[in-house]
């Protein structure tokens, strides 16, 4: 059984806790890992880049020339292709970038990045985050207790706005709730902080 210590919110440690091996306890998948932020940031691209084909150009209604007798080449329109000021042919159009890896294929993404950072001595557990009001100091001392100083992904619980609202002003601080835990996040910080009750609302939807 993978086990981590349990710390209190003012820093000091609280015994060990234990964690599902299924979840943070398997060998990670690099390959799946790649697919899968992968697919993160492909669904972040907004695709509304665009062009103008002949048909969206204004201008070009009258045709330039005669179809015959002039020794020049045929030419219907001003705002053809070969035109400087024509439309642009086969430019890129607004589009989704989005798509979807199979469900188990992203789960298995999501144990191995959270299995590397149990690894990797990167993931903290707190018994609960508790604020009476959403004070961003309060957070920073938090943290300060226990010693994160780097990019830090917090994982709460469902309906803990206060904290969430006390750590949203700190630049090295992402806050997301248990169910939003995802492979892009996870990796993009050095340090995962969860608390009690999201450690079993995760381990609840991942088992």
């Amino acid at each position: 059984m993978t086990s981590v210590t349990l710390f209190k919110q003012n820093g000091s440690e609280n015994g060990n806790i234990d964690l599902s091996d299924a979840i943070f306890g398997i060998e990670p998948n690099d390959n799946v890992v790649f697919d899968a932020v992968l697919m993160q940031r492909a669904s972040l691209r907004q695709g509304t880049h665009a062009v103008k084909n002949r048909s969206a150009v204004r201008g070009g209604g009258k045709k330039p020339w005669r179809q015959k007798g002039t020794g020049r080449a045929r030419q219907g329109s001003t705002r053809s292709p070969q035109w400087v000021g024509g439309g642009t042919v086969f430019g890129p159009t607004p589009r989704s970038y989005r798509y979807h890896l199979p469900r188990k294929v992203s789960r298995l993404a999501l144990k191995s990045v959270l299995s590397q950072k149990v690894l990797d001595s990167s993931f903290v557990v707190v018994d609960e985050l508790s604020f009476k009001e959403p004070k961003t100091k309060e957070f920073s001392n938090v943290l300060a207790g226990l010693k994160l100083d780097t990019k830090t992904l917090v994982v709460l619980e469902d309906g803990n706005d206060n904290a969430a609202l006390a750590a949203r002003n700190l630049s090295n601080v992402k806050v997301i709730g248990a169910d939003g835990v995802n492979v892009l996040d996870v990796i993009n910080s050095d340090k995962v902080v969860i608390t009690k009750t999201a450690l079993s609302q995760v381990e609840e939807v991942l088992a």
